[in-house]
């Protein structure tokens, strides 16, 4: 078996259905009641998100991520909405997991992240969301962020190395993450195997002195969101991967 091989079956086996009648879709049927509740009248959509609608999940990961909009005119402070969404969700039972700027529940045996957000306007999709660990706010864009990743071409690599990520414990946030990759490979057309070595050198020689902005708002440094400390375990995790002898000494 070759390296392609290898790591194309693990893709396989982590394969997600994100078609128009996944079963996961369902989940947003399921909470989307308690969305309306919670957000009353600034209630504007909710919709998949994240790694789901990129692309990029993997069936060992999250299963899908739904973003929360709200009318730009919500009187409520972002850190109020993330908290209240908090605890409505605990009142009907989910037992959220706070995150950066999501919230953890389980649905129907699903891992779902909700993100809620507020527009900025009434004519575009820039939202203000909440950042819990660093207690402030950022402007995002997620249909820019979906059209980026998808356009990046690096759906395969990516999936392996968030893989490689969950397995080696890594706080290495997916869009960071995601970014990091498209900039690793730009250019270059390689093997998947190959790609994703090449992307292991890149962790291991410049991700710890790369900023990394959001391309839906450039103000947002992506970098920011790991510390010093937490960049450099990255960097010694590749550079454990890149002397490993086999591929199943990586990832599996």
């Amino acid at each position: 078996m070759t390296a392609d091989q290898y790591l194309l079956g693990i893709l396989q086996r982590e394969a997600v259905d994100t078609g128009a009648y996944a079963p996961v879709r369902g989940v947003q049927a399921k909470v989307e009641p308690s969305i309306r509740e919670w957000a009353s009248k600034w209630f504007v959509g909710v919709s998949p998100s994240g790694s789901f609608a990129k692309g990029t999940a993997n069936h060992s990961g999250t299963d899908i991520d739904l973003f929360i909009s709200l009318s730009h005119e919500t009187p409520a402070s972002l850190k109020d909405i993330y908290e209240t969404l908090y605890k409505k969700m605990t009142e009907k039972g989910y037992a959220p997991r706070r995150q950066n700027v999501s919230l953890n529940i389980k649905v129907n045996g699903y891992s779902v992240d909700l993100v809620p957000a507020k527009r900025q306007d009434g004519y575009t999709d820039d939202h203000s969301l909440y950042r819990r660990r660093a207690d402030t706010w950022t402007k995002t864009n997620a249909t820019k962020h979906i059209n980026y990743v998808r356009q990046g071409g690096r759906t395969n690599e990516i999936r392996v190395l968030k893989l490689w990520r969950n397995q080696k414990g890594l706080d290495f946030p997916s869009f960071y993450l995601e970014l990091t990759v498209i900039a690793a490979l730009a250019g270059k057309t390689r093997s998947l195997s190959d790609s994703v070595w090449l992307t292991f050198q890149y962790f291991r020689d410049s991700l710890a002195s790369t900023r990394v902005v959001d391309p839906a708002n450039s103000n947002n440094v992506i970098s920011d969101e790991l510390t010093v400390a937490e960049r450099a375990k990255i960097k010694v995790a590749a550079e454990h991967a890149l002397k490993a002898n086999n591929w199943n000494q990586i990832v599996t």
